[in-house]
């Protein structure tokens, strides 16, 4: 006799959406659920100038969490409007020239608060 014969923890694992043993499930795996992001209108982005080497301007927008943005999605939708390149970098998005004025404009139509 074995010591949990006959209760819950006796019997293998089955899968819960076919019901087949679970070293003999074909389900495909569960998709990853998405990640929830803090809504624009809870988020404040800092915009600054800053110039770069050989007298090169960039736009830097800070204050927006990775944990709590999409900040890739975020950095495409400010360079294809702007028509100008970027990159996300350690301590913000930096988008090429002097693009303050559209990139306030565009923050502010999306809800984020904007300071700078």
């Amino acid at each position: 006799m074995r010591l949990f014969q006959g209760t819950p923890l006796d019997r293998p694992p089955r899968c819960e959406r076919c019901g087949a043993l679970e070293e003999n499930c074909t389900c495909p795996p569960a998709p990853p659920s998405p990640p929830s992001y803090l809504p624009p209108q809870q988020q404040t982005a800092k915009l600054a100038l800053e110039k770069r080497k050989k007298g090169k301007v960039v736009t830097v927008v800070r204050g927006l969490s990775p944990a709590e943005s999409d900040l890739q999605a975020l950095l495409g939708l400010l360079k294809s409007s702007c028509g100008a390149g970027g990159a996300l970098k350690d301590d913000g998005l930096e988008v090429q020239g002097n693009q303050l004025d559209r990139i306030r404009d565009m923050l502010r139509e999306a809800g984020y608060h904007v300071t700078g």
